[in-house]
């Protein structure tokens, strides 16, 4: 039984890759910041007959990442979900956000590949999946720091898929355009007091209008690409970004 550790499990995407893996037979490590609500997703998972612990970690803290992988050294598959968000005028980002969303989309994910490779490579097998965004390959305003870091996100996948390239090990990124989850809930009220206009301007103006499809993102798409990347047929995809995004980037 391979073991996978997902990031941000407690809720929204994360949440649902988990419920999607433990049906394919994987042991899961869920961590979260929000320890309560992680350990809710884990015992749904194991009541429905599957394997799954709940532990808190700070993405953040590299102390923290290091004494986790440390503990759990057996780690086969890594889904780095987790993420935060912050919309403002850069004239007014507050420096503490700014640097919190690079710890917890870039550095907190390079330091968990760093502290998992040692055991992939030792069992001769590993999977790495980043979870980017349609910001990973255009911009928006009002959303540098987090721009910048699934930029970020994405060149670091690319590296990483070269030097792990040796063994079988693969690094790829799905990016998706807008997905409901709480975060995005989030950001629907915040734009709207940004642009100065209703919500529902926000969600038809602003997020839906550059994608042909019209359409929000399915939890159910992204768990999809994951069993997709993690699949042995997969073996020889790698550094690539699976792109959902309704043909967004196409135009």
């Amino acid at each position: 039984m391979k073991t996978a550790l997902i990031t941000g499990a407690a809720s929204g995407i994360g949440r649902y890759i988990a419920m999607a893996l433990s049906k394919q037979g994987y042991s899961l490590l869920l961590v979260d910041l929000n320890l309560a609500q992680a350990q809710t997703v884990a015992e749904s998972i194991v009541s429905d007959g599957g394997n799954a612990q709940a532990f808190a970690l700070n993405i953040a803290n590299k102390q923290d990442i290091a004494d986790f992988v440390r503990q759990h050294d057996n780690i086969d598959v890594l889904i780095n979900n987790a993420g935060v968000q912050h919309v403002e005028a850069l004239e007014h980002y507050p420096e503490d956000k700014w640097q919190l969303l690079q710890d917890v989309m870039l550095t907190g994910p390079a330091m968990l590949c760093k502290a998992v490779l040692p055991h992939m490579r030792k069992g001769g097998f590993g999977r790495i999946v980043n979870i980017g965004s349609i910001h990973a390959l255009v911009a928006s305003k009002y959303k540098s720091a987090y721009v910048a870091a699934k930029h970020g996100l994405m060149g670091f996948g690319k590296v990483l898929a070269l030097e792990t390239a040796d063994c079988d090990i693969t690094v790829n990124t799905i990016c998706p355009a807008y997905v409901k989850t709480p975060l995005v809930e989030q950001q629907i009220t915040a734009q709207a007091k940004q642009h100065g206009i209703s919500e529902d301007e926000v969600i038809n103006n602003i997020m839906l209008a550059p994608m042909p499809k019209k359409a929000f993102i399915g939890l159910d798409e992204i768990a999809h690409a994951v069993n997709f990347l993690l699949a042995n047929e997969s073996r020889n995809i790698t550094g690539q970004a699976i792109v959902l995004d309704g043909g967004w980037t196409v135009q």
